[in-house]
């Protein structure tokens, strides 16, 4: 008999997990700093205030309401049934449409932006470049970003060492290559513009394991490993924030590129 190893979930099972833990997601991932948007706005020669603006990979709204908050029109565009409901149940007075980065339910030159936030990576570059470049106006920006820890604070480090070792990789080798840069856009068709903001957040433990528990690989994880796992990262986070208060770090990778 052969033996095989554990198998690896699919891009698309795990960007399909989210949706039966949108509520958790919705409740307890980052959001995002206002110098974020200040940068998007600079590296794109453009305010967003007035601009017509589609958040793709929209999840919950958490990036589509700080967008909307700038003053942008903004229209979203989610693949997830439980995400897009989410979605729809925090933010009713804005507009969603179903529909994902590589085949764009929208006509040409329609949008002054698009924006991607921690949603890029889910998409099939060799299309969605293209798309986005159909469906942006002449001068308008290809925005994408991620929060990513910053692993030069001594416990994030530490944490991301303990979840490498949960899943067999090297989590903070992957994070510190700089990959996403160079893997934004194979075809070269676009120049990003390349920004780290830093910013952080307090909040308890419990949220603090929340948003890690609503990571895909968390959330295809069989439910006994990953309660174990999280009760045990609780005792190592008390020994570091005995008050039970969590100050999370994050450095916010920004890509921003300009349609000719």
């Amino acid at each position: 008999m052969t033996r095989t190893g554990p198998t690896v979930p699919s891009p698309a099972a795990r960007a399909h997990s989210f949706n039966s833990a949108a509520a958790q997601y919705a409740a307890n991932r980052p959001s995002y700093p206002p110098a974020l948007f200040d940068a998007i706005e600079e590296l794109a020669g453009r305010p967003l205030s007035g601009a017509g603006v589609v958040d793709v990979g929209a999840g919950t709204g958490i990036a589509t309401r700080l967008l909307h908050a700038r003053g942008a029109d903004v229209l979203a565009v989610e693949p997830g049934e439980g995400m897009a409901a989410e979605f729809r149940r925090g933010l009713p007075h804005l507009p969603i449409v179903r529909g994902n980065g590589d085949a764009l339910p929208l006509g040409d030159a329609r949008a002054d932006f698009i924006t991607y936030a921690q949603a890029w990576h889910w998409t099939d570059t060799a299309r969605s470049v293209p798309e986005a470049l159909r469906v942006l106006r002449p001068g308008g920006a290809l925005a994408v970003w991620w929060n990513g820890d910053a692993l030069d604070v001594p416990w994030l480090a530490e944490a991301a060492g303990r979840i490498g070792r949960f899943f067999g990789v090297d989590v903070v080798a992957r994070q510190r290559d700089g990959s996403r840069t160079e893997l934004a856009d194979p075809s070269g068709r676009l120049s990003f513009r390349r920004r780290e903001v830093r910013w952080s957040r307090r909040v308890s433990i419990d949220t603090h394991l929340a948003n890690i528990g609503s990571h895909s690989a968390f959330l295809l994880t069989p439910e006994d490993r990953r309660a174990a796992f999280l009760e045990e990262e609780r005792t190592h986070l008390l020994k570091v924030f005995p008050d039970g208060i969590v100050e999370e770090v994050y450095d916010v990778l920004l890509l921003v590129a300009t349609k000719p």
